[in-house]
């Protein structure tokens, strides 16, 4: 199979249950997904939905009760490390090591993945993310919008060809939005797969080819975008919402 036939995301029947002491949990049921290399995708839903557990499951971080994902042809559990190499992940979930700064946060983000002299690359993510001012600053000292820039340029900083972000404008200035979506459309022009979860559904309907959404740990919908608007006075908020009412049923907690 040539590299460009190879799904960018793999996902087979892939289901999640969470068991603790007060019962149980399906966070996803049986969701079956193929994205394509170059594409730019919305994975949306409600809180609960299962969007944070799918990404978990895509890093490795959490392993699926059944089913299989592949990045690139290489599969999450059986060969952890090229399907990691892979993949550039932005989570929700703002943490550092507070007593380095920014540029030796980048620098040892570069050594987990074997790389070293790739300086020009890191100048080249902090001055597209308005962290060339910081850059010598430590970690604790830095805002939490600042932290979040450095999130992005951690993931990025290996070149991944797969990008997840994880709500990575969340509590980010209006001026970085626009300046990181100029940054995340280059690279996606430049042949990079990117997926996005973003409460701020205008985003995803400006950025995003193609939107899947998920509710109750199942894909509601799974369509190209225009598909979706297909009214003049549609936008995704009012066709989302309107999917969410069609399709009333509990929603399980991730």
């Amino acid at each position: 199979m040539s590299p460009t036939s190879l799904s960018a995301v793999d996902i087979q029947q892939v289901s999640k249950r969470y068991v603790g002491k007060k019962g149980s949990v399906q966070a996803l049921s049986d969701v079956s997904l193929k994205i394509q290399q170059g594409e730019f995708i919305g994975l949306l839903g409600p809180n609960g939905a299962g969007k944070t557990t799918l990404i978990q499951i895509l890093s490795g971080l959490v392993r699926p009760s059944a089913g299989r994902v592949a990045i690139l042809g290489h599969d999450v559990q059986q060969d952890p490390f090229m399907a990691r190499r892979a993949l550039g992940v932005v989570p929700q979930e703002l943490v550092f090591d507070p007593f380095f700064t920014v540029r030796e946060t980048l620098k040892i983000q570069s050594g987990y993945f074997g790389l070293s002299g790739n300086d020009a690359w890191i100048d080249e993510l902090l001055m597209h993310l308005g962290l060339q001012d910081k850059a010598d600053a430590n970690m604790r000292a830095l805002s939490g919008g600042m932290k979040r820039r450095v999130l992005v340029a951690q993931a990025l900083v290996h070149r991944p060809p797969v990008i997840v972000l994880d709500e990575p404008t969340a509590g980010v200035d209006v001026e970085l939005r626009q300046s990181l979506w100029a940054f995340i459309r280059r690279l996606n022009e430049q042949g990079h797969t990117v997926m996005l979860t973003t409460h701020y559904l205008e985003e995803a309907e400006s950025l995003c080819s193609r939107v899947i959404l998920l509710k109750s740990g199942s894909v509601l919908a799974d369509q190209p975008t225009k598909a979706l608007l297909q009214h003049p006075d549609d936008s995704l908020e009012t066709v989302f919402l309107r999917m969410l009412r069609e399709h009333p049923s509990a929603v399980s907690t991730e």
